[in-house]
């Protein structure tokens, strides 16, 4: 039987180039989709997921992320004083208990695995999850939920994937799956990080949400690096099987990239057709703008 996932790791500390001037004097992560930043959906799907635990791995910049997740005095007394409770209620939505949450900085941008490593004397001995903020998924039921269904049947190492163009492939880690896929849980008899088109041994592609066990802080601690000379999470998992079984999940959602501006974009125009008081205004303006 399988532990039950407790705590979550979210890795913050890159320098989000990608939307450079913005990002100058602001973390990525605090980049808002219409009200709310990227930071704030990826906590809010684990917290709905039954997480207990919260690690950011955070890097220079980084204290507007602890700023969010925590109480503002001043903003509340001045809201309390105007009575506008529905905005007093908005920012204390998401504010993390106290011990519920803590900070580890990743000093140097080693890659996603290293990060992932500068958490494991937070995490210990026992399996845990991962969600990149870049991942914005939008479901009925949270992503790491659906994934942590099925972890409880299969253990080992697993992350969700979707089907991507052939020609995308080299931007992802990619799985070698084991046989015909029988629904949403398949099994990787291999995975290789940003493949070439050519050699890419399927378009199932791993995105920003894992299930990792503890044991994988000893993989990482070897510090193997991989594609762009970084510690890549995807090589350590090829390494760890057969011994740790890999598993994909075809989650059921929708994902916007929000890493690039064309996928944030995408996610603010999805989340503003999906609200009742933008869906009108935001139809109207894309009618009048395509005529």
């Amino acid at each position: 039987m399988t532990k039950r996932i407790r705590k979550a790791v979210f890795p913050v500390a890159g320098l989000g180039t990608r939307f450079l001037p913005a990002t100058k004097s602001m973390p990525k992560e605090m980049l808002t989709v219409i009200d709310k930043p990227l930071i704030y959906y990826a906590v809010e799907e684990a917290k709905k997921s039954g997480i207990e635990e919260f690690i950011f791995v955070t890097g220079r910049g980084k204290e507007a992320i602890e700023d969010f997740f925590d109480y503002s005095y001043e903003l509340n007394a001045i809201l309390g004083k105007r009575g506008n409770q529905e905005d007093l209620d908005a920012v204390n939505a998401l504010v993390l208990d106290p011990g519920q949450v803590v900070y580890t900085r990743q000093q140097e941008p080693l890659g996603l695995g290293h990060a992932i490593w500068c958490a494991r004397h937070l995490v210990g001995n026992e399996p845990f999850a991962v969600l990149l903020a870049d991942d914005l998924i939008v479901s009925k039921k949270p992503c790491l939920q659906q994934m942590m269904d099925f972890y409880g049947t299969v253990g080992g190492n697993m992350a969700a994937v979707m089907d991507v163009p052939k020609e995308s492939t080299s931007g992802y880690g990619i799985l070698d799956v084991e046989g015909p896929q029988k629904g949403p849980l398949m099994r990787a008899r291999g995975l290789v990080e940003k493949p070439s088109v050519d050699v890419a041994p399927s378009t199932t592609a791993i995105i920003g949400r894992y299930i990792l066990t503890p044991e994988i802080f000893g993989e990482l601690e070897k510090k193997h690096k991989g594609a762009g000379g970084e510690i890549q999470i995807t090589d350590a998992f090829q390494r760890m099987l057969p011994s740790y079984a890999f598993h994909g999940c075809a989650f059921e959602g929708e994902r916007f990239d929000c890493g690039n501006k064309a996928g944030f974009l995408k996610a603010t125009l999805a989340l503003s057709l999906a609200r009742d008081d933008l869906k009108n205004v935001t139809l109207e303006f894309m009618k009048r703008i395509k005529e």
